[in-house]
């Protein structure tokens, strides 16, 4: 089996945030369904997690982009990396 923290297709690599949380919701939804084969199910577990790690890295990938204003005792303002952790 593909190791799916290091190998991503191209076609989830080049997916928006929003277009791999709805492919990973319906691929919970078919899994939670109970009616898919062992080998299908296997199948989409893998696909599953390389959504879950495409997803996981745009968050993070947001979250070190997202900057707050801090106002200094001059009055001036700039910007530093927001706390959301």
């Amino acid at each position: 089996m593909a190791d799916t923290q290091t190998t991503q297709p191209d076609d989830i690599a080049s997916m928006t945030f929003e277009q791999a949380l709805s492919e990973l919701e319906a691929v919970v939804q078919k899994l939670e369904g109970g009616r898919v084969g062992l080998e299908e199910s296997i199948e989409m577990y893998t696909r599953g997690a390389q959504l879950k790690q495409h997803c996981a890295a745009k968050l993070a990938d947001a979250q070190a982009r997202i900057e707050k204003v801090v106002v200094a005792g001059d009055g001036s303002l700039s910007t530093q990396p927001a706390d959301i952790g």
